[in-house]
This record gives C-alpha cells, sequence and structure tokens, in this order.
C-alpha cells in the first residue's frame, strides 16, 4: 500500500521519479493531455459561456483506470505534470475526470508538486511546498483551445468551399504562414541597385608598419552613402580626385569597449541557437531537449540534465549562479569571474508564467563528463546549453577600439579606418553567439600607432562594384526570432506550428530556407481579403496578450473569448455568399506578377482563343486555358523567387533549342540575378466535381499528391559575361556538376562545379578553387588533382591589417 500516488506526464519521467522516492509513494504517467475537444462541430458552445465537451480514447481511459486503483489504497493525490500551462491543464484533466468516475474518496488529499529540473534534490523539495492547482492558468489553458478550435472548425470549412486545395487555417499558423509569403512578395519586388565602394591603402612615409585600410568619408566636401558612386564612372572619377590628394591623420580616437555575454537560453533563442550552429529543426531541438531534462541513466543512477526546457524566463536561480561561479573559479583564471553575478531579464512583455532558464542541471556534469552516455546529437545540444549557461555568468569580454579620420588639407576630401582588437576574451573564451547574417563587425582590423597631424601616403584605391541583395528567405532560426520579435503564438508552439505548414503543402525548407507553395501563397492572399484583421500582426499579437492577461487573472477569459467570436462569426458570415468566381478574380489580380510573370497577354499560346487563367483543385493551383477541355493547355504556377544570380536588369530571352531534350532555353534573370531555365513540360489539367468539396472535411484516405513540376535551371557564374551567353555556353553550363575520375589515395570522386565563391574542385570535404588560368567547363582529371594539390601547398591566408 502507498500512502501518495504521483501523476506525471511520461513514463520515463514517471520511471526517473520512482527511483528518487520511497516505497510510500506510487508515480504513474498519464501519457500526455488524457482528453481533448472532439474534432466535430459544437465541441464549443458559445452561447452557454463557450462550454466544452471533452472526449478521452481508448488508451487513455486504460491509463486513468491505473491511476484510480492506485488511488483506493492511498491518502494522497500529487500532480506532479510539468510546470507550465500545459503541465497545469494535464493536472486539472485528470482531476476532473477522477471526480467524474468518483475515484477520489472525501478524505483524500489533491495536491500540485512542481520542479523545475528532474533530479532528486529538487523532487524531493517540491514535495515539501505542495500547493492548489492554479486557476488562472488553466482559464488560460481553457481560452486558447477553445480560441484555436473555434478559429479552425469555422475558418477551415470556409476555405474548402471557397479555395479548392487549400487544407486549414490556423489562429497562429495562418499569421506565420504570412510572414514567410509577405518575405517571397519582398523578393520578387525587389529591384536591385548597383553601387561602388571605395577604399583607400595607407602606410605611413616614416615607418616600415604594414599599409591599412580606410574607406572613403567625405567626397567633394558631402558625406559619402551608399549611392554616392553610382557606376563605375562615378567610382572612377572620384578615385582619380582622391588619388592628387596629400593626406595626414586629422583625429584619432581610442576607446574601450565591453561585449556582454547572451542571456542563458530561453525556448526560442535554444531553438534558433540549435539551428544556426548544429543545424537542428526546431522539433528536432525540442524531442532531444525533451530527453536531456527527463533524465539519463549514469553510472546506474537516473539524472536529468537540463531544467525545463519551455521557458521564457532568463532567470537563473541564486544556487545556479553560486555553482557556476563557483565552477569557474576552479577551473579557470580568477578574471574571468565578475565581482557581482550577472541577472538577466525578459525582454519580452508577453513573456508567460515561466519558471528559469534552460540550464544544467549541475554545471559539474560538463559535456564531457556525460559523453559516453549520450548519443552525437544530444551532446551537441547538451554542450551548446552548458556553454552558453556558464558563459552567461562569465566576465564580459574587452576591446580596444581606434577611429582614424584621414584628411586632405581643404578637409573635403577624407577617409575613415576603425580598428579594433581584444584585450581581454572574457565569456568569449567559452561561448559565442551565432548568426543569422555575417557582420563587419566581427572582423578585426589592426592599425598601427597613429597620431594627429601624422603624414601618410595613399598607395593605393581600390574601387569595387556591389549591387544590393533582397532580403533573406526565413530560415527555422530567423522565423522563431521574428514571431518572437511581433509577439505571435508563443515559443513552446513554434516546432509544432512550422512542421503544421509544412505537413500542408503551404511551404518547402529548402537548403534551411522557408519558400511558400503556390497553395500557401493562394491560401495567404484569400485570407488577407477576405479575413484581414484575423492574419494581421498586430492583431495577433494583442490577443496574445490578452490571452497572457489570463494567466495572471487580470482578464475574464470568457469576456476574451466573447468579443473575439463576436467579430469573428460577423467576417464568416460575409464570406457565405461569396462565388469561387469572385475569389478566382480577387486572386488573379493579388497574385498577378507570381501567376503571369510579367506577361504582356493572357492568350492560350495553343488555341490562340481562349485565355489563360488560374484554376484550382485539390491538388493545388495552375495556370489553364479557359476553352477547356476543347484546349487542354496547362502551366505550373512557379515563382520567380526561385532563382539565384546577380547583375543588371534585361529582358528575357531565347537562346535556342536544347539538341538532346527538344527543349527551348531561355535566359532569365530573377531578384537574385541572371539564370538559364528549360522549358517546362505541360501540367497535366486536374478535373474536380465542385459537388466533392463538401466532402472535403471528412476523413478519407488523403490523395497522392501529384509531383510538382519545375523547369531546370542553372546559375549563371559571376564571370560570365551575360553579352557573351549563347546556346553553347548554355548547354556547357548544363554540365555543372560533373565527375572528373577519382583520386588515387581513396577512390573517392573528384567533383567540378560552381559556387557562390566562383568554380571549384571537390574531393571529399575538401574544396579547391579553380584559379583563372583553367578552364573550369573542361577540367581534366589530371587538373583536378593539380588545384588540389595548388591548394594543399598554397600558404595560409594573411589577415587583411
Amino acid at each position: 500500500m502507498s500512502k501518495y500516488v504521483v501523476v506525471v506526464e511520461s513514463p520515463s519521467k514517471a520511471k526517473t521519479i520512482n527511483k528518487y522516492l520511497g516505497n510510500d509513494y506510487t508515480v504513474l504517467a498519464s501519457f500526455g493531455h488524457i482528453r481533448d475537444l472532439p474534432a466535430k462541430n459544437g465541441s464549443v458552445d458559445p452561447n452557454h459561456n463557450f462550454n466544452m465537451i471533452w472526449e478521452m480514447d481508448s488508451k487513455s481511459q486504460k491509463h486513468v483506470a491505473e491511476i484510480s486503483k492506485a488511488l483506493k489504497n492511498s491518502n494522497t493525490l500529487l500532480l506532479a505534470t510539468d510546470p507550465d500551462r500545459e503541465g497545469e491543464a494535464i493536472s486539472w484533466h485528470v482531476l476532473q475526470v477522477l471526480k467524474e468516475k468518483k475515484a477520489l474518496k472525501s478524505n483524500q488529499e489533491v495536491k500540485r508538486i512542481v520542479f523545475n529540473e528532474i533530479t532528486k534534490d529538487a523532487v524531493k523539495s517540491s514535495l515539501n511546498h505542495p500547493r492548489d492547482l492554479d486557476t488562472n492558468l488553466i482559464n488560460a489553458y481553457l481560452a486558447r483551445r477553445a480560441l484555436d478550435y473555434l478559429v479552425g472548425f469555422n475558418l477551415s470549412p470556409v476555405l474548402w468551399r471557397k479555395l479548392p486545395g487549400s487544407r486549414s487555417a490556423g489562429r497562429v499558423q495562418s499569421v506565420a504562414l504570412r510572414l514567410i509569403v509577405d518575405r517571397e512578395q519582398e523578393i520578387e519586388q525587389f529591384i536591385s541597385q548597383e553601387y561602388w565602394s571605395i577604399n583607400g591603402l595607407f602606410k605611413d612615409k616614416q615607418s616600415s608598419s604594414q599599409p591599412f585600410d580606410a574607406k572613403a568619408w567625405i567626397y567633394q566636401g558631402k558625406k559619402v552613402e551608399k549611392f554616392s558612386f553610382k557606376n563605375e564612372s562615378d567610382s572612377q572619377k572620384a578615385k582619380i580626385l582622391y588619388l592628387n590628394q596629400d593626406y595626414s591623420v586629422e583625429s584619432v580616437e581610442s576607446k574601450q569597449v565591453k561585449r556582454h555575454p547572451s542571456a542563458p537560453f530561453i525556448t526560442s533563442t535554444l531553438q534558433q541557437e540549435a539551428s544556426r550552429k548544429l543545424g537542428f529543426g526546431t522539433s528536432r531541438t525540442m524531442q532531444l531537449a525533451q530527453k536531456l531534462y527527463e533524465g539519463i541513466d549514469i553510472k546506474g543512477e537516473t539524472q536529468g540534465l537540463i531544467t525545463y526546457m519551455r521557458t521564457d524566463s532568463p532567470h537563473m536561480s541564486k544556487e545556479a549562479i553560486n555553482e557556476a561561479r563557483e565552477y569557474m573559479a576552479t577551473h579557470m583564471n580568477a578574471s574571468y569571474v565578475p565581482k557581482e553575478p550577472k541577472i538577466y531579464k525578459s525582454k519580452s512583455k508577453n513573456a508567460q508564467e515561466a519558471h528559469e532558464c534552460i540550464r544544467p542541471t549541475k554545471f559539474s556534469l560538463t559535456p564531457q563528463d556525460v559523453r559516453a552516455y549520450l548519443d552525437d546529437s544530444m551532446f551537441k545540444l547538451y554542450e551548446l546549453i552548458w556553454k552558453r549557461a556558464l558563459s552567461s555568468q562569465m566576465e564580459s569580454a574587452i576591446f580596444n577600439q581606434v577611429s582614424v579620420m584621414i584628411s586632405n588639407p581643404q578637409q573635403d576630401y577624407k577617409l575613415k579606418s576603425t580598428g579594433t582588437t581584444q584585450i581581454f576574451d572574457g565569456f568569449l573564451k567559452l561561448y559565442q553567439e551565432g548568426k543569422d547574417e555575417p557582420s563587419d563587425d566581427d572582423k578585426e582590423n589592426l592599425l598601427p600607432p597613429l597620431q594627429e597631424g601624422q603624414i601618410l601616403t595613399l598607395k593605393d584605391l581600390l574601387t569595387e562594384q556591389h549591387f544590393t541583395q533582397p532580403p533573406p528567405r526565413y530560415s527555422e532560426a530567423s522565423l522563431v526570432k521574428k514571431m518572437e520579435e511581433l509577439g505571435i503564438g508563443r515559443p513552446s508552439t513554434y516546432a509544432s506550428l512550422i512542421q503544421v505548414l509544412q505537413d500542408r503543402d503551404y511551404v518547402v525548407l529548402e537548403k534551411k530556407q522557408f519558400s511558400p507553395e503556390d497553395r500557401g501563397r493562394i491560401v495567404t492572399s484569400f485570407l488577407t481579403h477576405y479575413f484581414p484583421k484575423y492574419v494581421e500582426y498586430d492583431f495577433t499579437a494583442q490577443l496574445e496578450e490578452q490571452l497572457d492577461d489570463i494567466s495572471s487573472g487580470a482578464i475574464d477569459w470568457v469576456k476574451v473569448l466573447s468579443d473575439f467570436w463576436n467579430d469573428f462569426t460577423k467576417n464568416i458570415q460575409d464570406t457565405s455568399t461569396l462565388k469561387i468566381s469572385e475569389v478566382i478574380d480577387t486572386l488573379e489580380q493579388d497574385l498577378q506578377h507570381l501567376l503571369y510573370q510579367g506577361e504582356n497577354t493572357k492568350e492560350c499560346p495553343v488555341c490562340h482563343e481562349g485565355t489563360m487563367n488560374l484554376k484550382l483543385s485539390k491538388y493545388g493551383a495552375f495556370i489553364g486555358c479557359s476553352r477547356y477541355p476543347e484546349c487542354k493547355n496547362t502551366r505550373a504556377i512557379v515563382s520567380s523567387g526561385d532563382v539565384e544570380a546577380n547583375g543588371p536588369e534585361v529582358e528575357d530571352k531565347t537562346l535556342g533549342t536544347d539538341p538532346v531534350s527538344g527543349k527551348e532555353i531561355y535566359l532569365k534573370k530573377g531578384p537574385y540575378g541572371f539564370y538559364i531555365e528549360w522549358q517546362i513540360d505541360d501540367v497535366p489539367v486536374v478535373e474536380e466535381k465542385p459537388e466533392s468539396l463538401k466532402d472535403d472535411s471528412k476523413k478519407t484516405k488523403k490523395p497522392k499528391k501529384p509531383k510538382v513540376i519545375k523547369p531546370k535551371r542553372v546559375t549563371i557564374p559571376a564571370n560570365v559575361n551575360i553579352n557573351d551567353l549563347d546556346l553553347n555556353l548554355a548547354l556547357q553550363l548544363s554540365r555543372l556538376p560533373y565527375a572528373v575520375g577519382y583520386h588515387p589515395d581513396d577512390q573517392e570522386e573528384l567533383i567540378v562545379n560552381n559556387g557562390r565563391f566562383g568554380p571549384y574542385v571537390k574531393h571529399g570535404s575538401t574544396f579547391a578553387s579553380i584559379p583563372k588560368a583553367f578552364d573550369y567547363l573542361h577540367i581534366t582529371h589530371e587538373q583536378a588533382l593539380e588545384i588540389l594539390e595548388l591548394k594543399k601547398n598554397r600558404p595560409p591566408r594573411r589577415k587583411k591589417s
């Protein structure tokens, strides 16, 4: 007979905690949520204070039966689910079901216990601080669950009826999709602009110090801006004028600056950094973190390695801070331990009821100490968490920053040089945060000792051509960061939300970047026209604030739902009379650039009688002739943002016909520049009866998704002059990448290809740039080996000074 029955979510967590507690405790798992809203209309009733109908599946009924059986011979029920809103909700569901089944006796006590880490000390300490269930957290859960249900089960059917091929809509899901679509539109509408930079190479006349760089700052008495030199002619004129001046040091400013460590991880920053540094998706990161939290068997004892991983708070407990400082004092130089502990507070005004940062449960358990007990992925994530948490308590890094202004006597031609040198590495000794984009601030520029009035010689002046670039597509890391900045959704839901967008075929993740599928773009266009309020970033963030206010008890949850529902139902009713033809006309107008790629006419190129229009089917959208079935001409919707390259604007032109495939080859330009494209095959028409839309919501077997036909494309290397591009060169470029044989040492294949930094030879993990003296389109086996040997013998690159 056990005096206490302890309920947790997972069996692994139950197994670990059971080892910590004695025979007086029986630890059982609920296996997550034991009940949910049925996936049918009427599960939430807005007319009766949003009353909800819950149901349990057979597995959950079995788990509840085990808990009920254990309670027959116990005195106390301890609800020990996770210390967040979802954990509180699971405990509430368990208690409600047990009451309904009359499995609790009147004299049995029910208490809630929470712990932020699964260690023996933390679990036993929680037994000394039991509490009642938090009604505010439960209300916050009920509000979110009801809201998501009402949006999904009322908006999704509108999509099915009015927009064939769409899958579903969601309160946060649709807003996240809009972010990705909006970014793609920015890329497509982006017009690249040419500009030139000017940098001088200076040397002190009297010393033998190394030359140093300085960038143009003042030109003809005016501040140099990004587009001061718009073309080569501008830059060459400026170069002559700069070279005809005498220069001296006008001013030298020197100061010490500190770079402070980043806060320990919260859910969103862990997801971002694991994506940047480890290449992990959000779902994988959370799965691995769950395992580290629930515990690993180390030398016969199960030990939770990290604290709870769903948190918005960067706060670290005093005990953990003291342990971190003790570890640093023992294993590092005393200079790395700051005089006072570093305290971090959440930057998010919407930070929900959370606990503590994500940190190791014991700093003494170093990554190397647990290496043998973890697989490679778990080890990498634990090492990341351990280093980030410890570095957050280390001393700041110190840099010496020198700014030198160089001027001619009239002071109407100036150049500026900024040098940064590291004096003390501080936390950088252990950890440096990753970045989505490289920054010039990361470069260290060494300057020689300089004094005001010192005469300098301008050794050379370098002009360099640039083109403005469109904003990058979102990666998982940058999407999570943007959603958090806007206050959209909650970090604990980001992983599942991103997965849903991919499962619905609304977006695709290619080369670690999200681009919208045509289905996703059409759904977003529909929602922004007919439900604009509910995909607005500000409205979604404000609603999140209200939901968080419920968890603090500041606002009634039924009132929040009522206010939302009154406006939302009116919007639903306003679309009831919409015809599919009206929707298509609206979408065609909105997506004209995407659908017709700047074509001057919509005339069908096959029959010359019909017009090419947007068509919708459950397999997706396509462009088809209005005279179907007499004319079966169709084509796919292809985003112009799929291409990559660089260069000025030109009109699309035909290069000729591929002698092998018989397809036309075109020279085109997208937002990233020039590319070659082969003619695409016709897309088969997918016929669908309108009546079938009514059954789209039924649980039928998911139709097999047809293969998306995309045209063959080849990026044009930067060293190819567009004016020289003809059919013969296009066919040669289409060979890339190509193999030239095998390496004699290990029999690995040698591959020739072109990349962002130019053509190269690849051997295993080695990439050797192909010198200009070689014709990279016709590299032989011997030449490939020679190029690899040149790289092997090349001296290390000297740092720029």
